[in-house]
């Protein structure tokens, strides 16, 4: 009896196993062709080129390490105000960020930066505010799970 009782639990042990390593497997399977589905779709392959004078501005964000106080698109430092569409503000622009680079105020330090240097960070700061709206109320999400948002030189193309 005792021998009986054994191989039956034994058989549905290992049918028990044999069900979760499938299950396991399928869901595994799943996952990757779900990753393929989206990852691979043209939808990502958006590549937005930089000029040598924006370029030139970002090496002196990364170097100043800018990100540290500040934020674009949310993301940085929360010391200083984000600057993603500090550009297009009405009461803002080039000259407002120009006028605190070198002034510095409480807890930004005062730079040195001379009139090109300053262009450069202005002309990158130019073309992050180009690229959209921060924060995006108008953002829709695809079943594939990409989000769809409003960017500006979308509006200006559609004008």
């Amino acid at each position: 009896m005792q021998n009986s009782t054994l191989l039956h639990l034994r058989t549905f042990l290992s049918s028990m196993f044999v069900r979760y390593r499938i299950i396991i497997i399928v869901l595994i399977t799943l996952f990757a062709v779900y990753n393929i589905c989206i990852y691979s779709t043209k939808e990502s392959s958006t590549f937005i080129k930089l000029s040598s004078q924006a370029v030139s501005g970002q090496q002196l964000w990364q170097e100043n390490n800018c990100w540290s106080c500040h934020q674009v698109y949310g993301l940085g430092g929360y010391l200083g105000p984000d600057l993603t569409n500090v550009i297009s503000h009405p009461s803002k622009g080039s000259q407002y960020v120009k006028a605190f680079l070198n002034s510095g105020i409480k807890s930004m330090p005062k730079f040195n930066f001379s009139e090109e240097e300053k262009n450069a960070i202005v002309s990158y700061l130019k073309h992050i505010d180009s690229t959209g709206y921060y924060p995006n109320y108008n953002a829709v999400f695809k079943p594939t799970g990409w989000v769809e948002l409003k960017y500006k030189y979308n509006d200006r193309n559609e004008k």
